[in-house]
């Protein structure tokens, strides 16, 4: 195993002293928790500058191909912990922390998670950057410094408040600043094609220009020799201070400048229901990307000296549409600032840049106002221009008369720029994130570009970095898979496999059992600390975490607590299975019906409180303000998944990755990577319900009418008779009528029609739930097949179907 050489406790104890005495002014004995936390990662930190710049001579040395990797979010969690295991130097500094009377665990609970993602998408990027540096690819990933997370969650009353996500005080200790990489970036204005000498040169007249400063963060692989960096780009003024406002006076004027190019860079995710909303996120958007492609040129130039070679030394991965402008800024620097003429520059363009797919939900495929991008970024628009020109007469010699695929298939429509449209035509593959989920863009979204570039499509499942969320987030099980076979899982997750053969071992599956109620009293206590609640470990804990949206179906989960309930108030000595419902999940600030859905769930929650006897049978939490580190505590501690989105909805998810992986069965529809758990694990070791995608689609097209549903359940009767009669003093008749009566359409995620079959397999599983030995063979096949899962599988697929890149071992 790659290990620091000479790391020894001494030699750790040393390096934090000095931070500690030059840095702070105390010795270990004088410092406080947090000079101690940040002496340490400082210390740290040191070893992954080492350790990188080794590895920057080796892939020097080789000439390798690198990954650039391009997303709008990367969901980090904290990174003391992940960096300490992967260096293999737990022991060494748990050993010097020790002579300053301090635990490595008192030290992890001083960092803030880094507020740097939303869910999945931020989250899957982070678990690449990890997979990267483990299988030795080189590769950089790009994202902003957002100065504020996506908001700390506040529930009041019940309804979702959003606070100030400040990271920074102790996450900035990790960043690096690289102010030898400054780029800068234009905006607004308006722009002159300036014909001469048979070539054109393009002039800029009155624009703002803002200056990108870099930051850096280093994540280590485990057991090899890369390191992944992360460039944090944060927007700054790079026009002159005004003093002449400032002498007189006018403080707010001489300060616009700078509030203006720093608001880019302030928070992620700015809510766009709004006209500054939209020029906002757009701007951080092309913020991001001319950063960063100016960065891939410049140091490809430096190393290469032509950008001819571009396509075979650098892979650019857009990750979702948000990088999407990645494809005109990339021409936009070859032909205006490298002299490239079009079609040369849209050769290496399409050879460079690949695109992930993430979602079918047509609100989520994102599309600008053409006159938004026209004004805010007027090169770009003109150059998307031509790209759309040339690309929709490719398709009408192909195609002729046949205007509808031609307008399906352009860029620029109805006054409008489709962004998914744009990064599947410039992109040299497209791949989705789950089988389930590539075959359905294939024929739905970009069924006409597959029917022109059958082989640009592809598909790569998701894959998570089980090392945080199975041997950091679970040793004790970690330790039991171990001394069953051995420690190579943790380097190869596809030799998790052996551990099946234990299945029918007895005293395995009994300390399997042992372990997960170890995991659930940790979890009790957990919450009871942080809400004053306590949860009964001897309760079956079912568990709803993820993104708050309708279609991931908490509302369906909310409808069978609700029928259970009004059950167990008709007949408090109902034989029922003791369960703890919990749910943990934002809501995005403008999207009222989730808040709702929040809301109903705390006042469930609430009058479920005002009964212990009942609550002794059935009890429901909300967990305030998820992240990465309440999950990494949550999932060990779970034994019911809840993957229920409606079929063909979810793209793929890795929460359900990472439950399986800590031995949780899953209660899910088969949507997205669902169906591959399924496959792997068998259909008699998860617990599939409800409408396949084609009977979704089947359904809405036959005139899918929920009312039928109610008619013909008489539990579904008195759900809807329970919402409209309230909860904690309030009715919830806005969500019955949603389910019921909604125009356009209601009941739109089909939670009516799901009910019966989701309610039938909850009882399937509580009866299996009753056979301990059951349950854990069960949850045993579950973790041994979920190595497939591994982001470390996930990056081959990618480097070798997609990216055409080598590892430098």
């Amino acid at each position: 195993m790659y290990q620091l050489k000479n790391f020894t406790a001494d030699a750790a104890k040393n390096l934090i002293e000095g931070k500690l005495s030059r840095y702070f002014g105390v010795s270990s004995h004088e410092a406080d928790r947090e000079q101690l936390y940040k002496a340490t990662v400082m210390a740290v930190r040191d070893l992954l500058l080492e350790k990188r710049n080794k590895y920057h001579h080796v892939v020097k040395e080789k000439q390798a191909k690198r990954v650039y990797y391009l997303c709008m979010e990367f969901l980090l969690g904290r990174s003391l912990k992940n960096n300490v295991y992967n260096l293999g130097i737990e022991k060494s500094l748990a050993d010097a922390l020790g002579s300053f009377g301090c635990s490595l665990e008192e030290l992890y609970e001083q960092e803030p998670d880094a507020g740097l993602g939303n869910g999945g998408l931020g989250r899957l990027a982070a678990c690449f950057m990890d997979a990267l540096a483990s299988s030795d690819y080189p590769a950089t990933g790009f994202s902003i410094r957002y100065e504020y997370g996506l908001f700390k969650q506040k529930i009041v009353e019940g309804w979702q408040m959003e606070l100030p996500d400040v990271w920074l005080p102790g996450g900035e200790v990790w960043l690096t600043q690289r102010a030898d990489k400054v780029f800068t970036v234009k905006f607004d204005g308006h722009v002159k094609e300036v014909w001469e000498n048979g070539g054109m040169r393009v002039e800029y007249f009155d624009y703002q220009e803002i200056e990108a400063m870099p930051y850096d963060m280093m994540i280590s692989g485990y057991d090899s020799e890369a390191v992944s960096v992360l460039r944090l780009w944060r927007a700054q003024n790079r026009t002159k201070f005004d003093m002449r406002s400032f002498s007189q006076g006018d403080y707010m004027r001489s300060m616009q400048a700078d509030n203006e190019a720093e608001l880019i860079s302030k928070v992620l995710y700015p809510s766009d229901n709004h006209f500054e909303g939209k020029s906002l996120r757009l701007k951080q958007q092309y913020f991001l990307v001319s950063a960063s492609l100016q960065n891939i040129i410049a140091e490809h130039l430096k190393r290469y000296g032509s950008l001819d070679s571009l396509p075979d030394k650098a892979a650019i991965h857009i990750n979702d549409t948000h990088p999407a402008l990645a494809v005109p800024e990339l021409m936009r620097l070859l032909i205006d600032e490298h002299g490239y003429p079009w079609d040369h520059a849209w050769d290496i363009v399409t050879r460079t840049i690949a695109y992930t797919n993430h979602t079918v939900m047509s609100e989520a495929l994102e599309k600008w106002n053409e006159d938004l991008i026209e004004r805010r970024l007027p090169r770009i628009y003109s150059i998307i221009k031509e790209i759309n020109r040339r690309y929709c007469e490719e398709m009408w010699n192909r195609f002729p008369g046949d205007w509808n695929k031609i307008e399906r298939m352009s860029i620029m429509s109805h006054g409008q720029i489709r962004m998914a449209n744009l990064s599947v035509i410039g992109s040299h593959k497209v791949n989705g994130v789950s089988a389930l989920h590539s075959d359905i863009i294939k024929n739905s979204i970009f069924k006409d570009f597959y029917s022109v570039t059958p082989d640009k499509f592809t598909n790569v499942t998701n894959g998570i970095a089980y090392r945080r969320w199975l041997c950091q987030s679970n040793p004790e099980l970690t330790g039991l898979i171990a001394s069953c076979i051995g420690e190579g899982f943790k380097k190869d997750a596809s030799e998790l496999s052996a551990f099946a053969a234990f299945a029918s071992d007895e005293s395995v599956l009994k300390q399997m059992a042992e372990i997960k109620a170890v995991k659930k009293r940790q979890f009790s206590d957990y919450v009871f600390r942080r809400t004053g609640d306590r949860i009964d470990p001897d309760t079956l804990f079912d568990v709803h975490a993820k993104r708050l949206h309708e279609y991931k179906r908490q509302l369906l989960n909310a409808m069978n607590i609700i029928s259970r309930y009004t059950e167990l108030k008709d007949d408090p000595s109902l034989a029922v299975q003791p369960k703890t419902f919990i749910f943990a999940a934002k809501a995005a600030p403008g999207y009222f019906m989730a808040k709702e859905i929040i809301k109903l769930i705390c006042f469930i929650a609430e009058d479920v409180k005002k009964n212990p006897v009942l609550r002794e049978k059935l009890n429901v939490i909300y967990l305030e303000d998820y992240g990465v580190t309440m999950a990494e505590k949550l999932m060990p501690a779970t034994e019911i998944s809840e993957q229920i989105s409606t079929a063909g909805k979810e793209a793929s998810g890795t929460g359900n990755m990472k439950f399986m992986i800590n031995g949780a069965l899953t209660v899910g529809t088969l949507d997205g990577a669902n169906v591959e758990m399924r496959e792997a694990v068998g259909d008699e070791n998860i617990f599939i319900f409800g409408l396949t995608a084609k009977e979704v689609d089947d359904l809405w097209q036959n005139g899918y009418n929920s009312t039928a549903c109610y008619n013909n359940n008489v539990r579904l009767q008195r759900v809807i008779e329970a919402l409209k009669k309230g909860f904690n003093g309030e009715s919830f008749e806005n969500l019955a009528n949603y389910l019921l009566t909604a125009s356009p359409v209601a009941d739109p995620y089909m939670c009516m029609a799901d009910f019966g079959a989701y309610q039938d397999i909850h009882s399937r599983a509580e009866e299996v739930y009753k056979n301990t030995l059951q349950w854990q063979k069960m949850s045993l096949i579950n973790v041994a097949n979920s190595g497939r899962f591994s982001a470390d599988r996930a990056i081959a697929e990618y480097a070798e179907k997609i990216w055409n890149l080598k590892n430098t071992r």
